[in-house]
């Protein structure tokens, strides 16, 4: 009977070992195509080994679509991706039924034709510039994995993940995300601009006749059965209290929350940020060859999961403090317990 608990743990040791292989692999052909960023990687990639979506913020230029379609090619997955505009429906993304007539009988038949948001990885580029109503169509597939068309749901196929990208400048005709559909986005992530050796390296790989190409290193049972083992991976109870205790800060009507954030905050953030939190602190300790959740990694991604989910009030917007500027404070404010 003892040799089967042994048996579990070196199934295990092998799925832990390919995990870190497929990772390192990813990063290795992601790195062909796509010059630093760093941060912006491990974020994305985390996203995708969590199953959460990803929300993309970065300036014009900055390869916010490229970078998301290398990590389409590299995973094996569906890729495709919906360029939101003002007029955009929400039959666009999810299909629509049209009639068809059967030439034989003559008998007229519904038949459902599936959109865009039917695959694994959708890049939804420039998120902002669609209004409300298509944009709770887009809610209900990141939330239920599924899309109501006619009253029928369909749906979507598994892994699916949303990486949204938007434009912070350039507000005229944008229409901003409401907080529920903000919430459901694993991270917040900010692209910025590239050192100057980067871009050189930029420069040296985008204008010769060669294109940088990633190949595939992985395929989508294998990314569900990691987000099975990023689920499995274990933490302390105390480091999920500070985890907690680091999401219920920012909140102004609790008692623990410092004066900073009675001062500036309106609205803190919800239960989910503290599930994001600890669920991507559990994937970012096996990208980091750990097999528990340490401080540093509740901390290290406190600021892009909570960054979009905390609301500030006037006396933060006449002190020019936006959400980066809290979190910090918020760091330096409580400090992490000795491991």
């Amino acid at each position: 009977m003892t040799s089967v608990p042994q048996m579990e743990t070196a199934e295990l040791k092998n799925r832990i070992d390919r995990f870190r292989e497929v990772e390192a692999e990813i990063v290795r052909q992601v790195r062909r195509v796509i010059v630093g960023q760093e941060e912006v990687l491990e974020q994305v990639m985390i996203a995708l080994f969590v199953g959460g979506h990803c929300l993309i913020t970065g300036l014009p230029g900055t390869a916010k679509t490229l970078l998301v379609r290398t990590m389409a090619q590299t995973l094996g997955l569906v890729f495709k991706r919906i360029q939101f505009t003002p007029d955009l429906m929400p039959s666009d993304m999810t299909g629509t039924d049209i009639i068809e007539e059967d030439p034989h009988t003559g008998r007229r038949t519904w038949t459902f034709v599936q959109g865009p948001v039917f695959t694994n990885v959708l890049l939804a580029d420039e998120i902002n510039r669609t209004p409300p109503k298509t944009q709770s169509a887009l809610l209900e597939s990141m939330q239920e994995r599924s899309c109501t068309v006619r009253g029928n749901i369909y749906k979507l196929p598994s892994p699916f993940f949303v990486l949204a990208t938007q434009n912070p400048i350039e507000l005229e005709g944008t229409y901003p995300l409401p907080e529920a559909q903000l919430d459901r986005f694993l991270f917040n992530t900010v692209l910025d601009y590239l050192t100057a050796d980067e871009e050189m390296k930029v420069i040296d790989l985008t204008t010769q006749t060669h294109i940088a190409e990633a190949d595939m290193v992985t395929n989508a049972a294998e990314i569900l059965s990691f987000q099975e083992l990023v689920r499995m991976t274990p933490i302390a109870d105390s480091v999920a209290r500070h985890a907690i205790d680091m999401v219920r800060a920012t909140r102004s009507t609790d008692e623990t929350a410092p004066d900073f954030v009675k001062k500036y905050v309106n609205y803190g953030a919800s239960v989910r940020a503290a599930q994001f939190l600890v669920l991507a602190a559990k994937a970012r300790a096996l990208m980091k060859r750990r097999y528990h959740v340490s401080y540093e990694d509740v901390r290290a991604l406190y600021i892009p999961v909570l960054r979009h989910r905390i609301l500030l009030n006037f006396h933060a917007e006449s002190d020019r403090l936006k959400q980066d500027d809290i979190l910090k404070k918020l760091l330096e404010w409580k400090g992490a317990p000795r491991e």
